[in-house]
């Protein structure tokens, strides 16, 4: 299907402007036809519990044959090896498939109660960096916690979540609450050196992921203000990160802190870390030094197969804004941009050149500028990756986020999904941040309620 899109109205260069700008003088409660084309012309406009779940809607026959591929091998259930289809798992690992933690292609939550940890894994690393500049492997771990084990190996450890309620109330006095999470080890195989690191981290949503690598370097960096030199306070900056295929330190634009230089790199090093597949890209199982008697084995994923769920990856359509023209979404649309949450979340920008035609030259409403920003000790992981920061987070995506209680039956937000609200989630805000949720804190009920209705709409 195909779906036409508006003639776009401000240049890339004149939308910079006017990001630059005093927000509080735009017209903030014009709206703008296009803002429901959040992906230009890929954009899908289903709002049932699919919604992330559909190929571009300009999809062509070639790229529609190997997304579909890719959902096979995205939704494929791996087993124990020897096995004449899908072999390979483990021998320790997290989960099973790729579904299981990303269920509808969507955003995953941390579990409760005695709920399995489906969707929620833990990085974990020693002090230092490895040859790359990146984290350093902890001495029989790796740099991922695995929880699972194959018949006959030991999983490396359990975890369990604890959460300690903090009330704190707006300047209008209304009371709200955000849970703080601590996380215990239990029965590592192993014990665990004084000073490691470990991270947790919920599984994001799969759509749009195309369209973000189809965004030109150049784009990317011209958000960058690492210095902070205009002196508004945010000092994005962008990751560089190893890219294994091109054994060079490029670009990161892909997870929680951008360490990630691509969709195929990150499918595989996912693979090897959340299943224990091994491809070119990962030709080692994680389980390595845990299991002494591993030894080398042609890759598990092949490269036919990791193409293919990089393809799917990069042609899931990011679904369309809904109620963009309602008065009270307007409304928080202008007080997002004054709280200058727009800073970050880049409301606007345009593809470059892509290997699918689709993606390319897209004007394309993410709400993001992929680039590292400090959040402040609230967030803080205290687990550096690469050139990010314990404190700095790459800052996520916002379009279909007002999905996500459809599509996937939760609130959830953040790194871990502690925030069990869109409003907890800003109250986590700190560091660059920190002026944007206190103007937001004096805000009126109806204003914040606003707010949150527009972020909905996303």
């Amino acid at each position: 299907m195909y779906v036409k899109c508006w003639d776009c109205k401000f240049i890339a260069f004149a939308f910079l402007l006017w990001a630059c700008q005093d927000n509080t003088s735009q017209p903030v409660s014009e709206n703008d036809p296009d803002e429901v084309y959040s992906g230009g012309t890929t954009t899908s406009f289903d709002v049932t519990s699919r919604a992330y779940t559909f190929p571009l809607a300009n999809i062509g026959d070639a790229s529609l044959a190997q997304h579909n591929v890719g959902d096979i091998v995205f939704d494929a259930t791996f087993v124990t090896p020897p096995a004449s289809f899908n072999g390979g798992l483990g021998p320790l690992y997290n989960n099973t498939s790729c579904k299981s933690c990303h269920a509808n292609d969507g955003r995953a939550r941390p579990p409760l109660g005695n709920e399995p940890f489906n969707g929620l894994l833990f990085r974990i690393s020693a002090q230092g960096v490895d040859a790359h500049g990146g984290p350093l492997p902890l001495q029989g771990f790796g740099l991922q916690v695995q929880t699972r084990a194959i018949i006959g190996v030991q999983p490396e450890m359990n975890i369990s979540i604890s959460y300690e309620e903090i009330s704190d109330s707006f300047e209008d006095g209304q009371m709200y609450s955000l849970q703080k999470p601590t996380y215990t080890i239990i029965n590592p195989y192993i014990p665990i050196p004084i000073g490691t690191m470990i991270s947790p981290r919920v599984a994001n949503p799969n759509f749009g992921l195309g369209l973000l690598e189809a965004v030109a370097e150049q784009t990317i960096l011209s958000y960058a203000d690492e210095n902070d030199t205009n002196g508004d306070g945010i000092s994005g900056k962008a990751n560089y990160v190893y890219d294994q295929s091109l054994n060079q330190i490029v670009l990161g634009r892909f997870g929680w802190k951008a360490s990630q230089p691509s969709l195929i790199q990150q499918a595989a090093a996912a693979a090897n870390g959340d299943m224990g597949i091994t491809s070119t890209y990962f030709p080692d199982e994680t389980s390595k030094e845990q299991i002494q008697d591993v030894v080398a084995h042609d890759p598990e994923l092949s490269s036919d197969q990791l193409n293919a769920i990089k393809v799917y990856l990069e042609t899931l359509a990011p679904p369309a804004r809904r109620n963009s023209s309602d008065a009270t979404v307007l409304k928080g649309r202008g007080l997002f941009i004054q709280a200058r949450c727009s800073a970050c979340h880049i409301p606007k920008m345009r593809t470059g050149s892509s290997g699918l035609s689709e993606l390319s030259n897209q004007t394309i409403r993410p709400y993001t500028d992929l680039l590292l920003h400090d959040m402040g000790e609230g967030l803080s992981d205290g687990r550096p990756d690469y050139k990010a920061s314990g404190s700095e987070w790459r800052t996520p995506p916002l379009w279909g986020i007002g999905l996500t209680k459809i599509v996937n039956g939760h609130t959830s937000f953040l790194h871990d999904g502690r925030a069990r609200s869109l409003m907890e989630a800003v109250l986590w805000h700190g560091g660059e941040a920190e002026q944007s949720k206190q103007d937001i804190k004096k805000m009126s009920q109806a204003d914040r309620n606003a707010l949150i209705k527009f972020l909905e709409s996303l």
